[in-house]
């Protein structure tokens, strides 16, 4: 394309060409201008790029360090930990940053299941002092979400509502965003003014304000997802946040990022051309050197195409037939989860097994007797929760979940530790991004996780997505644009 006299090729290098002439000009465009300013202004950070949470650890201290200290917003992946070692992972992080470094926080997920321990991870990162918390596999508010953004609410010098901690809402419907996008229910508020976890003068600001003011519109994902694709999706989201925000008044910008299926540059420039504040990546980095996973997953993951997902019963909404997206590729744990689900449905409890059913459970799945996989499930549940061993007692059915629940959560955990013995068994959460990543990197630097660090990744997507939203600048100019300046092929860092 003719620039000045100079031809733009599509990497981003120039080479003369005094043949070529000026045909228009065009100003600078920078990844930090993709977004929403607002929304860096805010988070302190010099990008509108989020690095998501994966759960049970996956999304390290060394990746939320890494992103911090490189302008990017990073979330711990708090989900399925205990409260003790999320503590430990806020030490590690606030140890590592400099005290004006603040883009940073953890996960909240949505624990209906064990709404104690929900309350427990509140009562942490309000006392320590957690600004930002990514909500998700919400499917209405919680208590405990709707304490945590009402805390510390108050008038500041310009008579504006100050918020000294910030949600982010992860969603995939418009029913669930309508809730975050609203000031929190009069009853909840008054629940938690009953029990003096607010005071009314919070309750009274809460009521004034949405929930949450980031919402992340989440695509077809790894976990948790619904599938939907985002170009469905993020309208209808923005749409409904213009709706609320005239009904209710509001005189603060609520801003909807993008997540899911953003694995190449011209997916991230779709969704910032789809008006996304921000961008949230998840898959993609679990394959980053930062990852809390596996050498063995970080392969498997590097392999990955577009078609090895599939969906798969979630471990902790496993009653509610809830289900995740998970690598297929690989591995069996999706059909075995399938099997263990089906076998749940149709009968009471474990003793109302049949015989040939129980023999197969205890040979190709657990790889134990039924009766040891429950001693292990009393021993967990008896420090987690007590009240589910009494629910078991009473009700078969939940006992017979408890046990199939074990092998789905420890699927999980054996991809983390790369246990040899259970590669088949590994839950590995995983979406379609993964996939397109891989073909964009294909013959790259990036092919190998070696090279992938969540810096790298970050600032190969926004760069390659600020030269793509170049291109369609000029081709909706009236320039001939080739189709090899859409073909941003990655660069290491300097």
């Amino acid at each position: 394309m003719a620039i000045g006299g100079e031809m733009a090729e599509a990497n981003g290098s120039r080479a003369r060409d005094e043949s070529c002439s000026l045909i228009g000009v065009l100003p600078p465009l920078y990844p930090e201008w993709l977004g929403d300013r607002t929304f860096s202004e805010l988070h302190r950070v010099r990008f509108p790029y989020v690095v998501g949470e994966m759960a049970t650890g996956i999304a390290t201290t060394e990746m939320v360090i890494a992103a911090a200290r490189n302008g990017l917003l990073g979330f711990y992946g708090s989900a399925g930990l205990t409260p003790e070692r999320v503590e430990r992972a806020i030490d590690e992080i606030e140890a590592a940053l400099a005290p004006d470094q603040l883009s940073w926080g953890a996960n909240l997920i949505h624990s209906p299941n064990e709404p104690a321990m929900e309350d427990a991870m509140v009562d942490l990162f309000l006392r320590r002092g957690v600004a930002r918390v990514s909500a998700s596999a919400f499917m209405a508010l919680s208590p405990a979400i709707v304490r945590y953004a009402a805390s510390g609410l108050q008038i500041d010098s310009a008579g504006e509502i100050f918020r000294s901690r910030y949600v982010f809402a992860k969603v995939s419907r418009p029913e669930v965003a309508a809730h975050f996008m609203a000031p929190p229910p009069a009853e909840v508020l008054s629940l938690l003014l009953s029990r003096r976890q607010i005071t009314p003068a919070e309750a009274r600001l809460a009521a004034r304000i949405p929930v949450a003011e980031d919402i992340t519109a989440e695509a077809d994902s790894g976990g948790h997802t619904d599938n939907r694709p985002l170009t469905a999706l993020l309208p209808v989201i923005s749409s409904l946040r213009d709706r609320l925000a005239a009904e209710h008044r509001f005189t603060r910008p609520i801003r909807i990022g993008a997540a899911g299926g953003l694995g190449t540059p011209s997916a991230v420039a779709a969704a910032f051309g789809l008006g996304a504040a921000y961008v949230l990546t998840g898959s993609i980095n679990q394959s980053a050197c930062e990852a809390g996973t596996s050498a063995a997953v970080k392969q498997m993951l590097a392999r990955a195409d577009l078609a090895d997902v599939v969906m798969a019963p979630a471990a902790d909404m496993f009653e509610l037939g809830v289900k995740v997206q998970v690598l297929k590729r690989g591995t069996l744990f999706a059909v075995r989860a399938a099997q263990l689900y089906q076998i749940y449905a149709e009968h009471a409890g474990l003793d109302a097994l049949p015989p040939a059913v129980t023999a197969w459970l205890e040979k190709e799945i657990f790889r134990a007797p039924l009766s040891e996989i429950w001693a292990k499930c009393v021993q967990f549940w008896s420090q987690r929760d007590p009240r589910q061993l009494e629910r078991a007692q009473a009700h078969p059915k939940h006992e017979m979940a408890l046990v199939f629940r074990w092998y789905l959560g420890n699927g999980s955990r054996w991809a983390i530790t790369g246990d040899p013995e259970r590669t088949m068994d590994y839950q590995i959460w995983c979406g379609p991004s993964m996939g397109a990543f891989n073909t964009w990197v294909r013959g790259t630097f990036l092919a190998e996780p070696a090279a992938r660090t969540v810096a790298q990744i970050a600032f190969s997507l926004l760069e390659g997505a600020a030269i793509v939203t170049r291109a369609q600048q000029l081709r909706t100019f009236g320039a001939p644009v080739p189709a090899r300046a859409f073909d941003y092929r990655p660069r290491p860092l300097s």
